[in-house]
């Protein structure tokens, strides 16, 4: 019944509870990360690793449910049956609307380990998500423009370290890394001003994905090729919590990391060109798939019902 209401409505009640469940759990993850910090002993760190993520699993939980109480969704997801919670993973994707992120939450919520973003060091003042993060040890960097290397030189590499630190906390609990690889949301005139060559999609920016490698290195064991599209359209966060998108369409591709994949992406021009190479390759392949999975939405391929 909460469905055939008008769409600000539900958009405005849909809002409030998600303002509730981020109020309610932020104390508790900030409880949790404030005794795993005074308790300096590797058996309890882990120990509160595990109920911080069970932590933050509750919340997405809640917003999957907010998600089926105010919208009417089909769903058309392939490809997630044969992940684990156990494995290390690298998720790429195209980024169309902030709501790409509860599309990525949901459809992996208890498939994969917790998803963790790299975060400007700034967002850490974002009020209450800004305190999660940090509780959930969400990897947060800095990064150096070109021109500030070149006036600080003895800064170069520094950024990259931080990260490598962040990332240490990774070893000891399973952890799926999040990277829109295009750095942006997709829209019309960011496509026209970078003439993009794809479609679909901005063209990928190969340093943040090489960087995650050169920080993490071979914590990384598989690589999870995420495209998510929009029969109807992408939307905007608000026009989701009003009711407005009624399909989404996903597909999962899962691969082992490969050893060309690793190398030292800023020094070493060779390894650069390899690796953007590769991921032209797989843009290319997932503007293609976008394109087929829009043309044929009349017919809807069997996917995993959520």
């Amino acid at each position: 019944m909460v469905r055939y209401l008008p769409g600000p409505v539900r958009g405005g009640l849909s809002f409030i509870l998600y303002i509730v469940n981020t109020v309610f759990w932020t104390p508790q993850l900030l409880v949790v990360a404030f005794l795993k910090f005074i308790i300096p002993i590797e058996i309890w760190r882990k120990y509160f690793n595990i109920i911080l993520t069970r932590i933050a699993n509750n919340w997405i939980a809640v917003n999957n449910f907010n998600h089926w109480l105010f919208n009417n969704i089909c769903w058309d997801v392939a490809g997630v049956d044969n992940l684990s919670r156990h494995e290390w993973y690298l998720v790429l994707s195209n980024h169309q609307s902030w709501v790409d992120i509860l599309v990525l939450q949901k459809i992996f919520y208890r498939r994969i380990p917790f998803l963790k973003f790299f975060i400007k060091k700034e967002l850490i003042w974002v009020p209450l998500l800004g305190l999660a993060w940090w509780a959930l040890d969400f990897p947060f960097m800095k990064r150096y423009s070109s021109s500030f290397i070149k006036r600080n030189p003895h800064l170069k590499g520094k950024d990259l370290e931080t990260t490598r630190k962040a990332c240490e906390k990774f070893k000891t609990i399973p952890v799926s890394v999040m990277n829109f690889v295009e750095g942006t949301r997709f829209t019309e005139e960011k496509h026209r001003k970078q003439n993009s060559p794809h479609k679909n999609l901005l063209k990928p920016k190969a340093g943040g994905t090489a960087f995650v490698f050169q920080a993490m290195g071979e914590q990384i064991h598989r690589i999870v090729d995420v495209t998510i599209a929009y029969p109807g359209g992408a939307k905007t966060f608000w026009q989701f919590l009003c009711g407005k998108v009624s399909d989404i369409t996903v597909r999962v591709k899962s691969f082992p990391v490969d050893k060309d994949l690793l190398g030292d992406y800023f020094n070493d021009l060779e390894y650069r060109e390899r690796f953007q190479e590769w991921l032209n390759a797989m843009w290319e392949e997932k503007d293609r798939q976008i394109e087929m999975l829009l043309s044929s939405r009349a017919v809807p391929s069997p996917g995993t019902p959520l």
